[in-house]
Order: structure tokens, then sequence, then C-alpha cells
């Protein structure tokens, strides 16, 4: 047997091995290729408040919102920021020229005390009293369960915020230098009331994240310390996405700590064991990663459902289409594993971002690919630009016209062909101008059914010609525009003929 040949049959064998087991321990309410909705809850529910005169927490939610996101085929709702808020936090954010300034651009006449601290400067495990505290997200999931739909919710790992109670109480869980005033980066630390030097969280690229406390996980103190804080989360809720997942990883920590903490690592990493330990007693239990660097295979072999796609994001928005195809040509098992977005709280609004139409191209593309897909909700209510987090009064109109085109990308990607089929790319032919190669296509094939995906990701027309190898039946259906088109064995023997206009996406259903 050739050596592509016996790789392409292995490939096929551990994906069906894969959603065999990922079957098995996740149910029946979570689909293959999940569809997951992320909320910043406290800018959505203050939109609630202005919409409907009066405050709001998470059990004043109403059903028909929970309703529209079941309809819109979502597996999972993210609510992205539940903890309890950091005064100090809180205080840094008010007070920062950068985040008053970025606001203005969109906000001129902003009030100061509707910024509030970092979601990720976490101050305790508790739901926020202005969200109606734990009791109120108990009763939000309760709703979402009988709706099928499974609730996440944030778990940072590398840090929590500067006067979190635990900082002052036992600060050697945190990388500090004692009472001693540290030699060298003295910018990176902070001293607390008891006059504790302690290192604020940050990554090896950037300045530190001056409202938060890094933890150290060479003190195996502190990794039973956060894990039970994720003992108590995963009673909350179904399944975690943890930010900035690969600084925890040994080597990271060690490579960006070392002058603090010393170069010998410890013999398991905590993902690892924090993951094993979870699911002995949840075993349905999902965990996603925020991760960066290449280091995503080596994160989901930890464990992880799936990892952050940002090489994708990245293409979509700043390479050709040869490229994009040339990441989709990864390892099978990375592709399902991979967490697919367009937008998130981290991001620029994808219409800015992307522009109108080549937003909704790339949602498009996300949304049809092996993976969980993420959708913020701003995203599809037509944000026109990100405020920063910390902002919670994020009011705009609501553009229809793109939550339209979701609601219609939704429903066509809620088949089951698009979360239990097997996926494949697809080659387009060369037409009379050579623009075949802006032309992204790929096929999924599920029992008889069988969808086809074509999309032009440039933004000039493109021409080309598609082989319509497996497809039977007399006929085949556009799903955007509920056109037919008739199978003559002229067409297929030749092929469909793509003549696409500008970012402009087709979805057929054929028979196999």
């Amino acid at each position: 047997m050739e050596t592509k040949t016996l790789v392409l049959s292995l490939e096929k064998k551990f994906a069906k091995l894969y959603r065999k087991c990922y079957k098995k321990r996740k149910g029946k309410t979570m689909r293959t290729n999940p569809h997951v909705l992320e909320i910043n809850t406290r800018a959505w529910l203050k939109r609630l408040e202005a919409k409907h005169g009066r405050p709001f927490t998470l059990r004043d939610v109403p059903d028909t919102f929970l309703d529209l996101a079941q309809g819109m085929g979502f597996d999972a709702v993210w609510l992205m920021g539940v903890w309890k808020e950091s005064p100090a936090a809180k205080t840094i954010a008010q007070n920062s020229v950068e985040i008053q300034n970025q606001v203005h651009l969109i906000k001129p006449d902003f009030k100061k005390e509707d910024i509030t601290a970092s979601p990720y400067a976490v101050y305790d495990y508790t739901v926020d009293d202005s969200l109606g505290g734990n009791d109120a997200l108990a009763d939000f999931r309760k709703r979402l369960q009988k709706r099928g739909i499974h609730l996440l919710l944030d778990f940072v790992g590398n840090h929590m915020a500067i006067d979190a109670p635990v900082v002052t109480a036992e600060p050697d869980l945190f990388i500090n230098t004692g009472t001693q005033e540290p030699a060298n980066h003295k910018d990176w630390f902070f001293k607390t009331p008891t006059g504790v030097y302690v290192a604020h969280g940050r990554d090896p690229y950037f300045a530190p994240w001056t409202d938060t406390a890094q933890l150290n996980y060479f003190n195996p103190k502190t990794r039973e310390f956060m894990l039970n804080n994720l003992r108590r989360v995963a009673q909350m809720c179904d399944g975690v996405r943890c930010d900035m997942a690969m600084l925890s990883l040994n080597k990271v920590h060690r490579d960006t700590w070392w002058e603090f903490i010393g170069g010998e690592l410890p013999k398991e990493e905590f993902w690892r064991q924090a993951l094993v330990a979870i699911r002995n007693d949840y075993p349905e239990f999902a965990f996603i990663a925020e991760v960066y660097w290449g280091l995503e295979w080596e994160v989901q072999e930890l464990g992880f459902d799936y990892t952050y796609d940002k090489v994708l994001y990245d293409r979509l928005r700043f390479s050709s289409p040869e490229d994009i195809k040339g990441h989709l040509r990864a390892e099978h098992l990375y592709q399902m594993r991979s967490l697919r977005f367009t937008s998130n709280h981290d991001e620029e609004e994808s219409l800015k971002a992307f522009g109108r139409e080549k937003s909704l191209a790339a949602s498009t593309i996300i949304a049809t690919l092996p993976g969980a897909r993420l959708f913020h909700l701003f995203q599809l209510l037509g944000r026109p630009a990100r405020m920063p987090l910390q902002y919670v009064q994020d009011w705009f109109t609501r553009d229809e016209e793109v939550l339209s085109y979701y609601k219609q990308l939704l429903r066509i990607t809620s088949d089951p062909a698009f979360h239990g089929g097997q996926w494949s790319l697809c080659e387009v032919l060369p037409g009379e101008d050579g623009s075949n190669r802006n032309i992204l296509a790929w096929q999924w094939k599920q029992m008889s059914t069988g969808k086809l995906i074509v999309i032009n990701y440039s933004h000039v027309p493109a021409q080309g010609r598609l082989p319509l190898k497996g497809v039977r039946g007399p006929e085949m259906t556009e799903e955007f525009s509920g056109s037919k088109i008739t199978l003559t064995e002229r067409l297929q023997a030749q092929g469909l003929p793509l003549d696409l206009r500008p970012y402009e996406s087709k979805i057929f259903t054929f028979h196999l």
C-alpha cells in the first residue's frame, strides 16, 4: 500500500474511533462539531435592562431568547465574565487612559462609572451579585438544559485578581520574592498589604496585566488550590473555556518565570492532572483551551476537547485562499478538535476586521468546517466595532440583514450531515481566467445525504468547474436561495460550472 493511501486509511480509522469515544463520553446532547454561542454577560444584561427599563439578572433572561438559541442550533452557551468583580481591577480599569480612549472613539459621551473590572481578573469563583449570584446561574443552566444546551464558563488558570483574598492570605501560592523587593523586573511586581512582593500575571511577550497576581504552578499547593477552584466551577456548568491555557504548561511557565522558580520541571502537567480529576467526577465535562504559539496539538494531547484555531482566523483575515487550503490539509484529528471563529471578545469585531461581505463569507467557512464553531452574540447582531471588555454599556443598533444571514446559515448548518458526516476538501478545476484558485470547496457525506460548499473568498468574481463525484439523484438544491439544479448526465460528467460573485457562498444538498 502506498504511503499516502496508508496515511489516509489510518486517519479515517482514528477519526472513527475518536467520534465513537467522543459520543460515548459526551452523551446525546452535545453534537460532534458543536455550535457555541459566546455572550459577554454583563454587557448583554445591560442591553436587556435598556430594552426593558428594569434591572436584569440571569434569572430574568427571557425564555424567548433561550428558545431562539435552541432554534438557531446552538449546542452550548458560553457566559463570558460571570465571576465576582474585583474592586481593585475596577479602579485600575476606570483610571486606564487606554481603555478610556478606546471607548471614546465609539462613544464620546461615555460615563466613567460604566467601566468595570476585567472579567479575567477573578476575585473569587462565585457568580457576581449583580448577575444574580450562584442561584441565578443555576436557574439559567436548568433552563438551558431543558433545551439540550450546555453551559460553558471561564476558568482563568494563570492568575487571580491582585485583591483576591487568597493573595494576601496565602502569597506562596503566587510567584513572589517575600518581603524583599525583587532586584530585577520591579515593574512585574506589586506589594501586598502585608508587605509581600507578588508578581503580576503575564505572558512572555507582553507587559504584565497589572490587575492580576501570577500563580506559581511549580508549587504543589497552588495546583491543589486551582484544582479545587476547578471542582467548584465544574459543579456550576457543563464545561469551561480555559483562558491562556498554554501559560500553565510546565515549559512555558518555567521559561516565563525561571529566575524566580528555577528550571526543574514538575513530573506532570497541571492540565493533565486537572482534566483527569474533573472527568472522574463529571465524565461529560467539556474543556476548551485558548492556546497559541503552535502549542495547539500539544494541548489537545493533554485531553482538551477543543483548542483555539487562531491560525485559521489570521489566514481568513490576512492570507490568500491557497493559504487557507494549506491549513485545512492538516491532520483530520487536529481539525476535529479545533475551535473555529471569526469573532470573539479578544478580536476586533468581524464586520470591522473583515469588512461586511468578507466577514459573512468567513463565517460560512467556519460554520461548515469540522471542529467546534464559535459565534459571538454581538457578531450575530451586527456590532460595528468592538468595545473594551471593561465597558458594559455596549449599546448599538441591531443589524437585521446580518442577523438574518446568520439565522439562515445556522439553520442550514444544523443539518446532521454537518455534525456526524465525513468531511473532505474538493478540488475546483480551472475556468477561463484562473480565478478558480480563489474558490474554496469541500463536502460532507452522511448516510444518503451530501453537502457541497463552495465559497469565492476574494473581492473579484471567480469561475471554475467542480467535479461531482458520488453525487446521485435527479437534482440538488442550493440552500441559501432554494434553487434547484437538474443533474443531467452531461453535468455529472463535466462537473458543476461555478460563476461566483465576490465573497459569494453556496451550499448544495444532494443525494449519495
